[in-house]
């Protein structure tokens, strides 16, 4: 599984074994069973999570207690509720294993000594960190500017695997329509 976690940060900045060493020291190889909550809204968020294998949703829960998914993270990805992790404060979101998971967790005192020690994984965090805001802008782009078949084909091009993955709920959710408006847009 190490081999998995450099493989990744290769793609940003290369390592020196010695190097490498330093890094997966600083994280932890968890696996979580399908249903299982990383992340409880109201309490702590104690990790940003790589996920190695499965699949997590990241979810919110509004005053009226509908859900609305935020996010997904596969394989190769990262999740957390970054504004809670960061701040250290309550987590206002929810993250929850969709498929039996295995993640690399990384907390916040890890991260901080990982970028103060290693130059390299700062500019690998920033790499990461502005691919995800690129992501979000797209997304909310998406929602200003498309109407639901549109969000759902764009979706479906990027990534087809959520569709046999993910259920139809939650996609529904993470769209922005009902369950009901999703099944016509799937014919």
């Amino acid at each position: 599984m190490q081999e998995i976690l450099r493989q990744h940060i290769e793609k940003i900045v290369p390592l020196t074994d010695d190097e490498f060493t330093f890094v997966q020291s600083h994280f932890t190889l968890k696996n979580y069973k399908k249903r299982e909550l990383l992340i409880r809204k109201g309490e702590r968020a104690r990790y940003s999570y790589f996920v190695v294998k499965g699949l997590l949703a990241l979810s919110f829960e509004d005053d009226s207690e509908k859900e609305h998914i935020v996010a997904f993270a596969m394989e190769d990805w990262w999740e957390s509720d970054y504004r809670a992790w960061f701040t250290q404060t309550p987590a206002s979101m929810s993250l929850q294993c969709l498929e039996d998971t295995e993640v690399f967790c990384l907390s916040l005192e890890d991260y901080q000594q990982l970028c103060a020690g290693l130059g390299k994984m700062e500019h690998f965090f920033l790499g990461k960190a502005n691919a995800g805001h690129v992501a979000s802008q797209q997304r909310i782009l998406s929602f200003l500017t498309s109407n639901a078949k549109d969000r759902y084909s764009q979706l479906l091009e990027r990534y087809p695997s959520l569709f046999q993955r993910v259920p139809k709920t939650m996609l529904a959710s993470y769209l922005g329509v009902s369950r009901e408006t999703l099944s016509r847009l799937t014919f």
